[in-house]
């Protein structure tokens, strides 16, 4: 049975709590738009204000990706399983994906529609003060929904809510196009009106655009920055025991990072001290950026990739050992053989427990019948005291 203040049951927790408090900014919010749209597009057909009315529509838009909020985050923060042993963070991705491109075919239609009319001239209605009364409610809810919502965003480090915090605000900006271009239009303006429903589109497609483009890029697993890349290699390369990095790969997972890394360490000293290296840097890294997930760390005794590339098949510990036992005898029960894959050779040691009387295994016995083969380095013999 599980303790209840265990990782696994904490991490479940956190899930449950993320999860409940995206629901319920992303439901208020939901809310605030529908009432936001209706007033707007019912406003900017009885006070004739195409800009007010395009605003409406960018009100009710966000209704929709309000929606689309709410299932990727209850989906993206499910625990992880077998087939998604990382996680579902990148169903919130897709999310943002999906919101973005609602942004953009909508405000791409907008844009269009508003242009043409610009174009003709076909322009020969003035706004009405009611439209500013709108536009001014509009600015203060959708700021401070923009407020609410990207704290909670940061808290629970959550792109997709972020995101949808920064579509509450371009509401607001474009809310105060409409303020503006309201009153030009009521001072004799009246083309502005119709340039500000274009620019408000222009908004949208923007804001659409800049989701989907940061979606697409973790998609395809596009890795840190480079300044955040070279601050994790100097914490390696600061940890004692660390001779050199010399491979660094990350990814994103929503707000998570993944990162493989190839650690150069001494080759005499053992798996165990490799291993210790190897969670010191960890731990290294977990406090340069708390969001880490997951750092796969890679012990080598040497740069394998570019210095010394794996060109031939060394033998297997298998293989050296029926080696000797055919050429020296069997090596004593107590004895260890230790092996080195260095610079694409075969390094030996053998760690004898008590003297050998008829010196069968001394370093000059093994290199006479070894090395013969193209694989074969070095070999030492040690023997314990008395």
């Amino acid at each position: 049975m599980q303790k209840p203040d265990s990782p696994a049951q904490r991490h479940r927790e956190n899930l449950a709590m993320e999860v409940k408090a995206a629901s319920r900014v992303t439901i208020i919010g939901m809310i605030l738009d529908i009432f936001l749209g209706i007033i707007k597009v019912i406003g900017g057909v009885l006070f004739h204000s195409q800009a007010l009315l395009v605003d409406g529509i960018h009100s009710f838009t966000d209704v929709a990706s309000d929606l689309v909020v709410l299932g990727a985050m209850k989906l993206s923060r499910q625990e992880p399983d077998e087939n998604h042993p990382y996680g579902h963070q990148r169903i919130e991705t897709f999310g943002t994906l999906v919101l973005g491109s609602i942004l953009i075919a909508v405000g791409a239609a907008l844009a269009w529609e508003n242009t043409l009319r610009l174009i003709e001239g076909s322009i020969d209605t003035i706004p009405q003060w009611p439209v500013l009364v709108a536009a001014a409610v509009s600015v203060v809810g959708k700021e401070w929904i923009f407020r609410y919502t990207r704290h909670v965003g940061q808290a629970i480090r959550s792109d997709l809510i972020i995101a949808n915090a920064w579509h509450s605000r371009t509401d607001a900006f474009s809310s105060i196009v409409v303020l503006v271009s309201t009153a030009g239009a009521m001072l004799g303006f009246v083309w502005l009106d119709v340039l500000a429903a274009v620019v408000v589109a222009g908004i949208i497609v923007h804001i659409g655009w800049k989701f989907t483009w940061d979606s697409v890029q973790e998609l395809v697993d596009t890795g840190l920055s480079p300044v955040d890349t070279d601050m994790l290699k100097t914490i390696a390369r600061n940890t004692e025991g660390v001779l050199n990095v010399h491979e660094l790969r990350s990814r994103r997972m929503g707000q998570d990072i993944l990162l493989d890394i190839h650690l150069v360490v001494r080759p005499e000293i053992s798996v165990s001290e490799g291993h210790q290296i190897g969670m010191q840097v960890v731990a290294g890294m977990r406090d340069a950026l708390e969001n880490i997930l997951d750092i796969n760390f890679h012990i080598d005794a040497e740069n394998d990739e570019d210095e010394f590339p794996t060109t031939e098949k060394l033998p297997s510990r298998a293989e050296v050992k029926n080696l000797i036992a055919q050429n020296l005898g069997e090596i004593p029960q107590r004895s260890r053989l230790r092996l080195h894959y260095l610079k694409n050779k075969l390094h030996l040691e053998i760690f004898l427990d008590e003297p050998d009387p008829e010196a069968v295994f001394t370093p000059e016995n093994v290199r006479h019948h070894l090395e013969g083969y193209p694989w074969f380095g070095s070999a030492r013999v040690w023997v314990a005291g008395p």
